[in-house]
């Protein structure tokens, strides 16, 4: 197991990507911190995850854009199993609209839960991960690499990870801590799924999804979560300060 005795914080770790990688880091025996506002989703991750493991998840309730929201996910971490290996900054909330639509409270809130987040989440875990020479996946997007219509705010967000993250891994390399992220295009995740079935011809917009990827469909959580298991592990020990593409090939057509 690859991840044997690692402790680990993923936010958003009560569904999709979130919830693929806190169940593919236990089974490579990681212990696991699930940091989540939704406490249903968040509790159940956990619970199922502890019937397997005897233990070795916790769950905290949190908003990731608060600074003692996030400071209480790092003190329970420690509490309850004394180091901090692994920092996923997985959390994020999508506005796909035109620019001119996106009311200032709607900017405000997408920059707090998708970017702040990931300042505060490495801010208050970077003592720890520097005692452990740990790993941080930040979750990026291919929009943080190019553009796409209708989705500014989103993309503003996600390149603000991408150019935070090779900063980073520049500051910290000599503490040993790898920075690095990861680059998606469409993964069929709950918050997708939810929203194409909002669209007014779901059946067309799932099929143009699937069309923009040349591998002929989007990514599960799945796929993606063992790219993340991959640059927390020593297996990635040489990289940081990579943004990874996970996305079937989008960024190759025109």
């Amino acid at each position: 197991m690859i991840l044997n005795g690692k402790t680990a914080i993923i936010t958003g770790g009560g569904s999709g990507i979130g919830e693929a990688a806190a169940r593919c880091f236990a089974s490579e025996g990681a212990n696991l911190v699930l940091a989540d506002w939704d406490e249903a989703g968040g509790t159940r991750v956990a619970n199922q995850i502890n019937e397997i493991t005897k233990g070795r998840a916790r769950y905290v309730k949190a908003d990731v854009s608060s600074a003692e929201d996030v400071k209480n996910v790092v003190g329970c971490t420690l509490t309850a199993f004394g180091r901090l290996d692994i920092l996923f900054n997985n959390a994020a909330s999508i506005l796909p609209k035109p620019l001119e639509e996106v009311e200032e409270e709607e900017w405000d809130r997408l920059m707090a839960i998708n970017l702040k987040s990931i300042y505060l989440a490495i801010k208050y875990s970077i003592p720890e991960l520097r005692k452990t020479k740990g790993a941080i996946i930040n979750m990026a997007s291919l929009n943080g690499l190019v553009g796409q219509r209708q989705n500014a705010s989103y993309a503003a967000t996600k390149g603000g990870i991408v150019a935070m993250t090779k900063s980073l891994a520049l500051d910290y390399a000599k503490d040993g801590v790898r920075v690095n992220c990861l680059c998606p295009a469409g993964v069929m995740t709950p918050l997708m799924e939810s929203w194409i079935d909002q669209q007014e011809d779901p059946a067309a917009v799932r099929k143009s999804l699937d069309d923009m990827h040349p591998l002929g469909r989007a990514a599960q959580p799945e796929e993606v979560t063992q790219a993340a298991l991959f640059l927390a592990s020593e297996k990635a020990s040489f990289i940081t300060g990579v943004a990874l593409p996970v996305e079937g090939g989008a960024s190759l057509g025109y």
